[in-house]
């Protein structure tokens, strides 16, 4: 472990509920909660405000419904925090070579290995110039951590929140762990934990005194020796800089089981059409195609196919989800379906119809010339849905937020991030003059992205070895 709190770990507040709050002047200090809005539906984050009543991320909707009946609950918009997270992400890359995102709003940053941080204090400097920055750019707030491991880094900047920073300094590590709740150490869950506490272990320091042979014992070798370690401060993970994406996929959850195998084939259809649009946006395609299907029982069955090339084609990819979808049984009923591509690749098969067509290659190319074309089937018209959060533009009242929709009716708000809390109108959901739009900037002109921060000292020089 080195011997200066030269990693950093940020966390941004609050994320996702944080830019609405941001993006919706009318939701600036009130209970916001983001996630899927059905009955089988679950928090993805939950504003401070909402945390008062008891609500966090992961428990089911329902029940953040009774602990916070008041709170504004909105569907997620992803396009915008990815948007948002580049920024963020572009920041931490002017600091170093070595940035490793653990998601869209969190990631470690190797001060050390960009220059930009040798000592305590130098740290200190980098991590309050970062959340100025990003405040400055983004409008949102963050929480930094810095230690000199992964660990302590993350566990500072946990202590950090809401919007601060904290130091972990090389040597006090032992006594800030001693009294800390043995769920504080990474990979310690709720059965570890009870596991850990009908053994009379309740804090960290306890875990010391155990000793390693007992955790061991109590363990298993490899979840012993780790924890027995980590009890100790001892860390020596590097940070990994990013490591390439696998697979790009969509999945949906439906608030009641569809039964209808046509509409199940629309709803596929769908899905790999968000996916290849997600693809797109990366810049990548992808060889095999997968389909995952949770039936009425929970059982969850997956199947794939592999093309002979990379392809981000919409066509391709909802022919392979829709042959898939026929190797399996949805009868009794649907409540997941999600598609995905793996096998990535920055380039895409320039020979796409011999895929389309399922491989079969010029022959059926041939065929098909010398056959009549099929008769278009009829379209089947699409209900206009308004996601409650999601931004619409209005021809008369311009860009606004959807408050809620149902009974023919959908309610808007029109407000802007940089305008007052706006007014409320109601239109019919088939109303002409209202369309989705795509989000709007938080900060209407960001300064420029800093260049790569340089320390105002030179580090000491090194003596020399020998």
């Amino acid at each position: 472990m080195r011997s200066a709190p030269t990693i950093l770990h940020l966390d941004m507040d609050a994320f996702y509920a944080s830019v609405e709050q941001a993006s919706k002047p009318s939701l600036r200090g009130r209970a916001v909660i983001v996630g899927g809005l059905g009955p089988r539906g679950v928090v993805a984050t939950a504003s401070y405000e909402a945390r008062v009543h008891g609500v966090h991320s992961a428990m089911p909707m329902s029940q953040a419904r009774r602990l916070a009946p008041n709170a504004a609950y909105l569907v997620p918009r992803f396009t915008l925090y990815r948007s948002i997270s580049d920024q963020v992400m572009a920041l931490l890359r002017a600091l170093s070579p070595l940035v490793e995102p653990l998601s869209l709003d969190e990631a470690f940053v190797d001060l050390e290995a960009g220059g930009t941080a040798w000592d305590e204090r130098s740290a200190r400097l980098v991590g309050a110039k970062l959340r100025a920055d990003i405040r400055a750019v983004t409008g949102l707030t963050g929480s930094v951590g810095l230690a000199a491991s992964k660990m302590l880094a993350k566990i500072a900047s946990e202590q950090a929140k809401p919007d601060g920073l904290v130091v972990i300094e090389p040597g006090t590590e032992r006594a800030m762990l001693e009294p800390m709740p043995v769920r504080t150490l990474p990979g310690v869950g709720p059965a570890t934990g009870d596991h850990l506490r009908r053994a009379g272990i309740h804090t960290v320091g306890e875990i010391a005194e155990a000793g390693e042979d007992e955790l061991v014992r109590l363990l298993g070798k490899a979840h012993g020796h780790a924890l027995y370690a980590m009890a100790l401060a001892r860390d020596d993970r590097p940070v990994v800089a990013e490591r390439e994406t696998k697979s790009v996929s969509v999945e949906d959850t439906y608030d009641v089981d569809i039964h209808d195998r046509v509409r199940v084939g629309l709803e596929v259809q769908r899905l790999a059409d968000r996916c290849v649009r997600r693809l797109r946006g990366a810049g990548l395609s992808g060889r095999t195609i997968v389909l995952k299907v949770r039936r009425y029982d929970f059982s969850t069955l997956t199947r794939s196919e592999t093309l002979r090339g990379p392809t981000d084609d919409p066509a391709v990819v909802r022919e392979a989800a829709a042959r898939l979808l026929d190797s399996v049984d949805t009868t009794g009923g649907v409540r997941l379906l999600g598609v995905g591509v793996s096998g990535l690749a920055d380039y895409t098969q320039e020979d796409l119809f011999a895929q389309a067509a399922g491989g079969a290659g010029e022959e059926a190319a041939e065929a098909e010339e010398s056959e009549p074309a099929p008769e278009p089937r009829p379209e089947v018209p699409v209900e206009r849905r308004w996601s409650a959060g999601h931004d619409v533009r209005h021809t008369e009242y311009g860009h606004g937020w959807v408050q809620g929709s149902g009974l023919g009716r959908v309610t808007v708000r029109f407000e802007t991030p940089g305008s007052p809390p706006g007014r409320v109108k109601t239109f019919r959901v088939d109303d002409p003059a209202l369309e989705a739009a795509d989000p709007l900037p938080l900060v209407e002109a960001p300064p420029d992205l800093p260049e790569p921060m340089r320390p105002p000292e030179e580090p000491p020089p090194r003596p020399l070895e020998g």
